[in-house]
C-alpha cells in the first residue's frame, strides 16, 4: 500500500465473519487503486503539483459551475471556493532552486507531504545517480509531469532554444558550446526519467514561444515519441491560454501529452492513433472562460478587481507575502514592467523576475496611471506584491511565499521577497494544472480499464 494512504487500516480479529474480512480488504484495495502516483520534475514551488492534487482555494469566479460542476467542494469566505481533491498524489518532486524547495516544503508539509521527497539535485545528476545503481526514483509511477526550463524558448528571454549556454544547474557552461547537458536540452533528461519510470501518462509543458522556433516543437515531439522504442503516443501539443481556464493572467503554455501504448485498452489505442482524436478521448481540457473565444456556456474571464477585492495594503497587513514589494522606481514607458495593471482586465504574464520587471499595482497620473480614485484616497504608487502575483497565478491565499528564517538572525528569510517573485513567476498556474488533471482523471478509466 502507498505510504500516503493512511486513512484505511485492516485489523481483523480471528472470529470476524469472512464476508466482513473480504469487504474490508476490497475497500482498502479500492483506496489503493484510487491513488495515482505523480513524479514531478522541474517542480518549482509546486504549481503543477498543487493543481494535480486539488484541494486548494480559488476565486469562485475562476470556476465554471455549468461546465465543471464537479470542481467545487465547498464555499469559503471572501468569494473563494475550495476545489475537490483528485486521485493524484505527488510522491517525488525536484528542482535545483533551494528557495522553491523551501516554499514547497513549508506549504506541502501541511498537506501531509515529506520535505525529503523534494530533491534539489539537477535532473542530469539524478539520472546519473540512477545509472550507477542508486535508488532514486519511486516505483509504481502513474504520471510524470515536468515544465522543462523555458528561458531558452521564451520571447522574453534570449531564445537560444537548443543552443543554450547555461548548464543543467543554471550556471554559465564552462565548455565551448551547448551540449545535451545544457539547459536547452534538459527535456532529453526528462525523457530518460520517463524511460526509467514508465508512467502511463506524461505531461511536459513549456512557453508558447517554443512553437515559433524553427522545428523545435516537432523535434521534441519526435524525441518523446521514441521513448522505450516508440512506446508512447505523443499527441500533437496544444497551446492553452490560462485566462480561458479562470486564471486572471495572459499566460500561454504549450502542453505535450504522451500515453503509454502497452497500458491502453484496444479501443483507446485505436482512438488515440487516429489523425484527429475525438473530443471524447482527448486528454486536453475544454475551455471554461471566455477570453480568447466567446459562446456556449463559457463564463466571463476573471477580472483583477475581484482578485484584489479583499486584500489589505502592504502597510496594514500581517501577511509577509503582501507586506513587501519591489521598490524599483518607475523607469519610463519603454522599459518592461512599467505599466499599471488594469483592474477590469487580466494581468500581463507574471515573469520569473523582480524589481524593475514587476508591473505596477497603481501608478500616479504623471506616470500614466489610470486608477485615479485609489491615488486620490492616498494609496501609494507601488508595484505588485508577491501575494498579488501569487493570487494572479491562482495560488491559494494560505500559501506563504515570503518566509522568515526563525532560526536565523532577525530579518533573515528562508524565502526572501525577491526570490518569492522568481518562484511565483516560474510556476504553472495551479488552476490551469487542475483543469488538466481533472480531465485526465475523467478519461483515465476510458484509457486503461480493460
Amino acid at each position: 500500500m502507498s505510504e500516503y494512504i493512511t486513512d484505511k487500516k485492516v485489523e481483523l480479529e480471528v472470529n470476524e465473519p469472512p464476508q466482513l474480512a473480504i469487504q474490508l480488504i476490497k475497500e482498502v484495495q479500492k483506496v489503493e487503486k484510487a491513488t495515482l502516483n505523480v513524479l514531478s520534475l522541474f517542480s518549482g514551488c509546486g504549481g503543477m503539483d498543487l493543481g494535480f492534487e486539488g484541494n486548494f482555494a480559488v476565486l469562485k469566479e475562476s470556476v465554471n459551475e455549468k461546465l465543471t460542476p464537479n470542481f467545487i467542494e465547498r464555499d469559503l469566505k471572501n468569494g473563494f471556493v475550495q476545489l475537490k481533491s483528485t486521485k493524484f498524489k505527488t510522491v517525488f518532486a525536484n528542482d535545483i532552486l533551494i528557495d522553491a524547495r523551501n516554499a514547497w516544503g513549508n506549504y506541502f508539509s501541511r498537506r501531509g507531504h515529506n520535505i525529503e521527497h523534494f530533491y534539489t539535485d539537477s535532473i542530469v545528476d539524478l539520472v546519473k545517480m540512477y545509472k550507477i545503481g542508486h535508488s532514486v526514483f519511486p516505483e509504481n509511477i502513474d504520471v510524470v509531469t515536468g515544465g522543462f526550463p523555458c528561458q531558452d524558448f521564451s520571447i522574453a528571454g534570449k531564445r537560444n532554444g537548443f543552443n543554450s549556454h547555461k548548464n543543467h544547474k543554471g550556471e554559465l557552461a564552462k565548455d565551448n558550446g551547448p551540449s545535451v547537458e545544457t539547459r536547452g536540452q534538459l527535456y532529453m533528461w526528462m525523457k530518460e526519467v520517463i524511460e526509467i519510470t514508465q508512467p502511463k501518462i506524461f505531461i511536459a509543458e513549456n512557453v508558447k514561444g517554443l512553437v515559433n522556433l524553427k522545428n523545435v516543437k516537432d523535434i521534441i515531439q519526435s524525441d518523446f515519441s521514441s521513448i522505450n522504442g516508440n512506446g508512447y503516443i505523443v499527441l500533437d501539443p496544444q497551446i492553452l491560454h490560462a485566462a480561458d481556464f479562470g486564471v486572471p493572467q495572459s499566460r500561454e503554455r504549450v502542453i505535450f501529452i504522451g500515453i503509454k501504448k502497452s497500458a491502453l485498452n484496444s479501443k483507446a489505442l485505436r482512438e488515440l492513433t487516429k489523425t484527429e482524436v475525438s473530443d471524447a478521448f482527448t486528454p486536453y481540457p475544454q475551455k471554461t472562460h471566455s477570453y480568447t473565444t466567446e459562446g456556449g456556456n463559457l463564463k466571463h474571464f476573471v477580472q483583477l478587481k475581484n482578485v484584489f477585492k479583499h486584500l489589505q495594503e502592504p502597510e496594514k497587513t500581517k501577511d509577509l507575502s503582501q507586506m513587501f514589494y519591489s521598490k524599483a522606481k518607475f523607469m519610463g514607458v519603454h522599459c518592461q514592467g512599467q505599466i499599471e495593471i488594469k483592474l477590469g482586465g487580466i494581468s500581463p504574464t507574471i515573469r520569473a523576475e523582480h524589481h524593475g520587471n514587476i508591473e505596477f499595482r497603481r501608478l500616479s497620473k504623471k506616470n500614466g496611471g489610470k486608477i485615479d480614485k485609489e491615488i486620490k484616497k492616498g494609496l501609494k504608487e507601488r508595484r505588485l506584491t508577491p501575494r498579488e502575483c501569487a493570487l494572479i497565478q491562482t495560488f491559494p491565499p494560505d500559501y506563504d511565499f515570503v518566509i522568515e528564517n526563525k532560526n536565523g538572525r532577525k530579518g533573515s528569510f528562508l524565502v526572501s521577497p525577491s526570490k518569492a517573485y522568481k518562484i511565483i513567476g516560474n510556476a504553472v498556474p495551479p488552476l490551469l494544472a487542475y483543469n488538466l488533471a481533472k480531465r485526465i482523471e475523467e478519461i483515465w478509466g476510458l484509457y486503461f480499464e480493460k
